[in-house]
């Protein structure tokens, strides 16, 4: 009888070169209570940035602690992570009598603290924000998304592609409302094709 030969585990994307910056939100929950756990206190804000604007006022901090000196009791604490990073970012309306809204934020990377400072870790994580605030909450919103039933093969990233290709060619026609543009364009099937001028 012939024994089946394992295949060799295709090589991860850090493997093959790459890096990762990972926010962990709570459906991680095991990671994010290693995250909050770390210490901290130890270390003290690594940068900080305010910002006034869009009638409100903002700080973000940053620290960072890397994994290498922080040994973590069981075992390795994640896939090739170098370094932790708490992002706390503090808001306030400018109204008066405001109150300030504290959000904290937890992410991981493979990124030594040689390869990526901590502004330049917080600047990544701010334009993740952008990403997600700018195209997969519209996404969510717009063709609610979540509760999508395409689940088997291919059929969850073609519906994403689809998605992102209407949000996309909305934009293009510079449209900023994407719900208000989808209706729009839903009114009449001829629309769509002679915005673009596909007929």
């Amino acid at each position: 009888m012939v024994q089946p030969v394992e295949a060799a585990p295709e090589p991860g994307p850090v493997e093959l070169g790459g890096h990762y910056l990972m926010t962990v939100k709570a459906n991680q929950p095991t990671l994010l209570a290693r995250l909050r756990a770390l210490p901290w206190k130890m270390t003290g804000p690594a940068a900080r940035q305010r910002a006034r604007g869009h009638g409100r006022v903002e700080t973000r901090t940053i620290s960072v602690l890397s994994l290498q000196r922080c040994p973590d009791r069981g075992g390795e604490f994640f896939p090739h992570a170098a370094q932790a990073i708490r992002l706390i970012r503090r808001r306030r309306p400018l109204r008066p009598g405001a109150r300030w809204k504290t959000v904290t934020v937890y992410a991981i990377t493979s990124l030594t603290a040689f390869q990526a400072d901590p502004i330049l870790l917080a600047r990544w994580i701010r334009g993740h924000w952008n990403i997600e605030n700018r195209l997969h909450w519209v996404r969510d919103v717009s063709f609610d998304e979540d509760r999508s039933q395409t689940r088997t093969a291919a059929g969850p990233q073609v519906m994403a592609a689809l998605r992102n290709l209407a949000i996309a060619a909305l934009r293009l026609t510079g449209t900023t409302n994407i719900a208000a543009g989808l209706r729009h364009h839903a009114r009449d099937a001829h629309r769509p094709l002679t915005t673009y001028k596909i007929i």
